[in-house]
């Protein structure tokens, strides 16, 4: 399939009508949600994947904005043909809690005051974001994720949502990222840090109406891009080349083209970020630790997520030793992982730059779809002691038309449908096992949904019971789960 853009897109916005308890316990009233959708959520609401965005990153993660001179910031991978492919997926990405590109944050107006919140918000946490997102999810009436991904501080949101709603999370795909931060990881954020407050013009944060310490983000900016890159991709990108002159100016002036760079990607920067933001964003990923209450091991002990962990080979602000010791502590713990390591020049940025590399490795982790993956464990079915008018009942409450008769325990017997209830009533039958088919077709957690949708052809039939090894009635999957994942691949 060709590969395509999603085309003009706009942002949403969703008021959860309750206050937020976050970590700290403050309390967080009236917050705004921003967020921007691409494809379409299928009936059983079963194709939605998260997306997770970065320390600078905001909900526009694909397709064009009317005003736009790019396109979203990982529009590489989201679209018609991509790896998050919306023929297949309705992808959700957010503005993160603290943000500044319209989810609440630093620079919203505070009601009680009347003015921009500034050091008044407060201190937030990933896991706050990922609760705020959680909210979010609700509101949209999905019961539970396709996959969740993310890269950098977006892995770290993959991650604690794993572990903060393990039953949510069918697939988890955290990149360039670790379970906790690093002292180096801290130490470039403080200095970040540092630039901002030591600026004048930051005013401990009251900027708002006056003028904004542009200085001391720029420079905040230009030291985290830094860490971003890859020497071997610098050399590349600038060597020691001057920038508009032949020979050194033999002054304190800007000489070499890295220079240049650095000051371009801090200028731009104010232009797009508040400052405020940084502070808040960079402490809430100085703040995450999954072992801080623990071992990670015990962290992950009840995480039902497959997952996959993709690193960088030239990344050293999340090098891949971090990634390994989550691959490590997953497998000991029996989770269902897949790994790879991005071959790139490009450093920390890669995630954001390797189509190619990412659409191969995302889209074959996610197409690789089993019957456990996609199935709902939200299972209606009838007991084989139970008479016929309750499984007429059933239906009618439930809105269904299949309901697979099970034993005492759990062990699937046979299956009743409407037509069978029809047929119950025209010959005055009474019990179900009179009526119900004892030969079902059934499917297997491990199947592949391409084998489970064959049978349903095969067999001209909507749904499936999903059943274990002992016979033990599991899960059902249904058309409607698996032919919008199955769509584009015809």
């Amino acid at each position: 399939m060709k590969r395509e853009s999603v085309g003009m897109v706009k942002t949403h916005y969703y008021k959860p009508p309750d206050a937020l308890i976050l970590e700290s316990q403050e309390k967080l009233e009236n917050i705004t949600i921003a967020y921007e959708t691409y494809g379409k959520l299928n009936k059983e609401k079963s194709n939605a994947i998260m997306v997770c965005h970065a320390l600078s990153g905001d909900a526009h993660a694909a397709g064009w904005h009317e005003d736009d001179r790019k396109p979203g910031w990982w529009d590489i991978i989201i679209g018609p043909g991509k790896c998050l492919d919306t023929e297949k997926y309705f992808i959700i990405c957010s503005n993160v809690l603290g943000g500044c590109k319209g989810t609440t944050g630093p620079a919203s107006i505070n009601k009680e005051t009347k003015e921009p919140y500034g050091l008044d918000f407060p201190i937030i946490t990933i896991k706050d974001i990922v609760n705020v997102q959680k909210q979010l999810i609700d509101h949209l009436d999905i019961k539970q994720l396709f996959a969740v991904i993310g890269g950098s501080m977006g892995g770290m949101q993959v991650l604690q949502w794993s572990v903060s709603y393990p039953d949510m999370v069918r697939m988890a795909i955290p990149i360039a990222t670790s379970s906790y931060s690093s002292p180096q990881q801290i130490a470039f954020n403080e200095v970040g840090r540092r630039a901002i407050v030591s600026d004048p013009s930051w005013n401990k944060g009251k900027y708002y109406n006056l003028k904004f310490p542009d200085n001391g983000l720029s420079l905040a900016r230009m030291i985290a891009h830094i860490t971003y890159l890859s020497n071997e991709s610098m050399y590349e990108k600038f060597g020691r080349r001057l920038q508009d002159k032949d020979e050194y100016g033999f002054d304190l002036s800007t000489d070499f083209q890295v220079e240049s760079y650095l000051h371009y990607q801090g200028s731009s920067f104010t232009k797009r970020f508040d400052a405020n933001s940084y502070l808040y964003i960079t402490k809430a990923i100085d703040y995450f630790d999954l072992t801080q209450n623990g071992s990670l091991a015990d962290v992950f002990k009840n995480i039902k997520t497959k997952f996959l962990i993709i690193s960088i080979d030239s990344d050293w602000l999340y090098p891949t030793s971090q990634s390994k010791e989550i691959l490590m502590t997953l497998s000991a713990n029996d989770i269902d992982i897949n790994y790879c390591e991005i071959k790139s020049s490009y450093g920390h940025d890669a995630f954001l730059i390797e189509g190619g590399q990412l659409n191969y490795t995302i889209g074959n982790f996610l197409s690789d779809t089993r019957v456990r993956d996609v199935m709902s464990h939200d299972l209606i079915w009838i007991r084989n002691d139970e008479s016929i008018a309750d499984a007429a009942q059933l239906m009618i409450t439930e809105k269904i038309t299949h309901i697979p008769v099970v034993s005492d325990d759990d062990r699937l017997t046979g299956i009743v449908t409407a037509w069978d209830i029809s047929k119950a009533v025209a010959l005055n039958f009474n019990k179900l096992e009179e009526i119900m088919t004892q030969d079902v077709i059934t499917a297997w957690p491990d199947d592949s949904i391409e084998i489970s949708a064959q049978k349903m052809r095969k067999y001209n039939i909507s749904s499936l019971p999903v059943v274990d090894d002992t016979g033990r009635v599991i899960g059902i999957i249904t058309t409607d789960h698996i032919s919008t994942l199955l769509a584009g691949n015809h």
